[in-house]
């Protein structure tokens, strides 16, 4: 047996702690049906969560503070297991995963993990001002 005690062993298990960040779905647009739940005037930040997911609540805290302080802003929640078509569709590989959508329902940026607050509001203000980075 070989025990690997590397850099690049821990690099490796350091990248995978780390919270994944892309930006838009290919013109992916996602709709008040899709979601379940109403779209923001300006922006929309979608959940996508499991029943036992410890980041998944203090995700939930986290968008929803956000959405309370911007007006304009919803925030959606969905349970992936209850959703798995849209899970599948939307390549949804782990729980949190966040979308932000525009005010038109285009996925602006995605990550998985649990976000920053700072991010949130920065992923935001690309969703509403209309810029979008990639």
């Amino acid at each position: 047996m070989v025990l690997r005690t590397d850099r690049t062993t821990s690099a490796a298990r350091a990248a995978e702690r780390r919270i994944r960040v892309r930006g838009r779905d290919d013109e992916r647009r996602l709709t008040a049906a899709d979601l379940g739940g109403d779209l923001g005037e300006r922006a929309t930040l979608v959940q996508f969560s499991s029943a036992f997911c410890a980041p998944c609540r203090a995700t939930r805290r986290t968008l929803a503070e956000v959405a309370r302080m911007v007006p304009g802003v919803a925030h959606v929640e969905i349970d992936a297991e209850d959703r798995l078509g849209l899970v599948r569709e939307l390549d949804v590989l782990k729980t949190p995963t966040v979308l932000v959508l525009g005010p038109d329902g285009e996925v602006v940026r995605r990550a998985q993990g649990q976000p920053r607050r700072a991010d949130v509001i920065a992923a935001l203000g690309e969703a509403v001002d209309g810029r979008r980075d990639g």
